[in-house]
């Protein structure tokens, strides 16, 4: 028996304190209790065992994926095991955790950038196939489009779950990511019995019907750069298995996340937490007799660094929870931050109030591409959809006689007239006026935090709110001796 053997018959946990007051049951399926941490080592070695028999992976060859991490993890176990190289490429938004734990199975870790089109060639499906192709004995994986992705899982999570639940199992509950894990499990479902599949999705992914802008939430989800020509979805993902789905926020989701680890004692990724969230708005609709199993993809031990890191959840603009071991409170009324002047928030906040008013828009490659008429995206007042790549000169519109270059907390704040700006110029593109991004502070970050974070050459701050730009701030404000001072200066 090797480790391999340890793959699959992971337990049913089920829920039972978060499920108060609900009806039906919610059992966890625990992947993360598979020997390299999450359900794709069952994917992995499908993969494998499937190009070893069709002779494209040969003894001796260089397996070779490109991933946010799972599935490199399971494919750098099974190499190690086998006697393979492993060749993984990841994008630079993948937790540290994950990088580490590819490197400690040995496997050689190619970092690239991520939020770049499929069509660029540092995109990490493209850089994968290309070291496929230059590496002698490569095999690229290709998990996005491998059948036997969701033929795993047909194979043995749906009967598993089918044989857990004693054929009781009504509703099964799975985020999509590849697709492979959802569709195979729920093929398997649908053809035992009647039983209902639901897609747990970030809100901004497109399978959902999002916009396909960024979110938080690791491993989940289709992100579409505005510049991407062709919107390709995976292979391995099968739609019309899939009943309904059901579209999860960050913040909800990580907050289930910590949830999950503090009442249940699970420590599972965010990727669980979005589909804990969906399980439950499903469960609340049942009576006895249904019993909801929710697929929990991988450990939170992946994660420490991010959703279980108070402070890396006050720099990204998310709650941070009351800790039982701190003798910080959350500010009244709010839960969003700790109280000023406490242990975990020294001076003080940068907002404790919503921010009503945006001003920065993102600047992307697509808006090359519209005639200038269209080139400004219609977004909605009040937030910045998507990860801005560029920001646009700022207007500042003092109180009194005071010039222009002089601005003050308090002054009004707008962006530049961008249709004045095209009228003037037909020919201009906004990308013409464009200066680097502004550099971030959390909602509820601590001015003193904020400052010690921040370029002291800077003239404004991006404010986050739940990791999405909601104002700006001075970065002199942020030296001010009252939240409300710097909550003032917040448009």
């Amino acid at each position: 028996m090797s480790v391999l053997d340890a793959i699959g018959d992971t337990p049913l946990i089920r829920l039972t304190r978060i499920t108060a007051g609900i009806a039906a049951e919610v059992h966890l399926k625990a992947e993360f209790l598979n020997p390299g941490g999450s359900v794709k080592d069952r994917a992995a070695l499908a993969m494998v065992e499937a190009a070893e028999e069709s002779g494209e992976l040969r003894p001796g060859g260089v397996i070779v994926e490109g991933t946010s991490g799972n599935t490199g993890i399971g494919l750098a176990m099974i190499a190690a095991q086998r006697g393979y190289r492993a060749l993984v490429v990841v994008p630079d938004k993948s937790s540290a955790e994950k990088v580490a734990t590819l490197r400690a199975y040995g496997a050689e870790v190619v970092i690239t950038v991520g939020g770049v089109p499929r069509e660029d060639p540092r995109h990490v499906s493209q850089v994968a196939a290309r070291l496929a192709a230059e590496t002698p004995g490569g095999w690229l994986a290709g998990q996005y489009d491998n059948p036997a992705n969701p033929g795993a899982h047909r194979a043995t999570t749906g009967p598993e779950i089918w044989r857990q639940t004693g054929r009781r199992v009504t509703h099964f509950v799975a985020g999509v990511g590849t697709g492979g894990t959802i569709s195979g499990t729920g093929a398997f479902l649908r053809s035992a019995g009647p039983v209902t599949i639901v897609g747990a999705d970030p809100e901004n992914s497109v399978y959902g019907g999002g916009d396909g802008s960024p979110y938080y939430v690791e491993s989940i989800g289709h992100y579409v750069h505005p510049a991407t020509a062709d919107d390709v979805w995976p292979e391995s993902y099968h739609p019309h298995v899939v009943d309904r789905i059901e579209r999860v926020g960050d913040r909800e989701s990580i907050a289930m996340t910590r949830r999950l680890a503090r009442e249940e004692g699970v420590l599972v990724g965010a990727s669980t937490g979005t589909a804990v969230v969906a399980a439950l708005r499903v469960a609340r609709e049942l009576g006895p007799d249904g019993l909801v199993v929710v697929l929990a993809p991988d450990s939170g031990r992946a994660y420490l660094s991010k959703y279980f890191d108070d402070g890396w959840l006050r720099r990204s603009g998310f709650p941070v929870p009351a800790a039982r071991d701190s003798l910080a409170a959350a500010s009244p009324g709010s839960g969003a931050h700790a109280a000023p002047g406490s242990a975990a928030s020294p001076g003080p906040l940068v907002g404790d109030s919503p921010i009503t008013a945006a001003v920065l828009l993102p600047v992307t490659a697509r808006v090359r591409d519209l005639p200038a008429a269209a080139r400004v995206p219609a977004r909605p007042a009040g937030q910045v959809t998507g990860q801005p790549v560029a920001s646009v000169a700022l207007v500042v519109l003092p109180r009194g006689n005071r010039p222009l270059t002089d601005p003050a907390p308090g002054d009004v704040v707008g962006a530049v007239p961008l249709d004045a700006l095209i009228h003037a110029d037909p020919g201009a593109l906004l990308t013409d006026f464009a200066q680097p991004p502004l550099p971030t502070v959390g909602i509820g970050e601590s001015s003193a935090e904020a400052l010690e974070r921040t370029p002291a050459a800077a003239t404004w701050v991006a404010v986050l709110t739940d990791g999405r730009i909601t104002g700006v701030i001075t970065r002199g404000a942020l030296a001010g001796t009252s939240s409300r001072d710097a909550a003032a200066a917040v448009h």
